[in-house]
This record gives structure tokens, sequence and C-alpha cells, in this order.
């Protein structure tokens, strides 16, 4: 396969193209949604005409709180059902993960940890717990031997007597 590397001009130039594509795409959008907007506020909120009498105002403030309260409760109903959603798209993801089996295992790094701080990590701060590894052990007391000089004497004396075969001979006569 013989690939050429795209030039870093040419790759620059890709990149301002996505990028005003998709800027435009953006203000096509902006100006979609403010139309919208304004369709609907025109549709569920026609202009307001103010009477001159406080009677009619008082009619006019009753008739815009019983709307308010109409908003209220469809509102109300749509975010109770938005939870109701959420909560059933949870529980089915948790049900798709356990069919599945699979399940992805953290990569554990190491800490390095005394056993002190292991138990007090587990226990909680409340309880002391210290592990003196060191006052279970038992007390040894070192025998010094002393191999007298006669054994030992002197070692070139000792590598005198047992080289060539005269001195492995001994050693075999010794051991017997």
């Amino acid at each position: 396969m013989n690939r050429k590397k795209m030039t870093s001009s040419r790759r620059h130039h890709l990149k301002s193209l996505v990028l005003s594509i998709a800027f435009g795409l953006m203000d096509v959008e902006a100006k979609q949604l403010v139309a919208n907007k304004e369709a609907h506020m025109n549709e569920h909120c026609p202009v307001l005409d103010l009477p001159g009498s406080t009677q009619e105002l008082q009619e006019l403030c009753k008739k815009l709180n019983q709307q308010i309260d109409q908003v209220d409760e469809e509102r109300y109903d749509l975010e109770s059902k938005v939870a109701k959603s959420n909560k059933e798209i949870e529980d089915l993801k948790i049900k798709v993960v356990d069919l599945q089996g699979k399940f992805k295992k953290p990569a554990l790094k190491k800490v390095r940890m005394s056993a002190d701080a292991m138990l007090q990590a587990l226990l909680g701060s409340k309880h002391k717990v210290s592990m003196d590894l060191r006052a279970n052990l038992k007390q040894v007391k070192k025998e010094v031997k002393e191999e007298s000089a006669e054994q030992v004497g002197d070692w070139r004396k000792n590598i005198e007597d047992k080289a060539g075969m005269d001195g492995r001979k001994k050693m075999f006569e010794s051991e017997a």
C-alpha cells in the first residue's frame, strides 16, 4: 500500500473548509431556532391588550393565573415522565450489562503500603492495631564454634598434604 502523506497546507485548507461548512450549518440552525421560537410564541401567547377598567384587569389576571397553573401542571407531568423514562433506561442498561456478563476490570496500580497502614485503611482510624512482626519471633542465641587450632592448623600444610595422588589417597583413607 502506497499512501501519500498529506501536506500540512492541504490539511489546513481542508480543516478550514470543514469548519466553514460547520459554522454555516450552525448559523442556519440558530436562525431556524429563532424562527421556531417566534412562531411558538405567536401561537401560544397572543398580543396582550390591556383593558382600561380595574374589573377587566382583575379578570385578565385570574385568566393568566389559570393558564400559569395549567402550564405548571403540564411541566410537572412531563418532568415526571422524563424522570421515569430515565430510571427505566438506567435499569435496562444495568440488565444489559448483567446479561452480557462482561465486567471490565480496571487496571490496578501498585501501592506501597505498610501492614499498619493497610490495617488502618481496612479497619478505619478508630482501631489502633499495630503489627509488630518481630515481637512474636523466637529469641535464638548464636553458638560460636571454636575450632581448635590443631584441627585447622597451617593451611599451607593441609594443601600440600592433599596435593597430588598421595593427598587424594590420604583423603579417602581418612574418610573410610
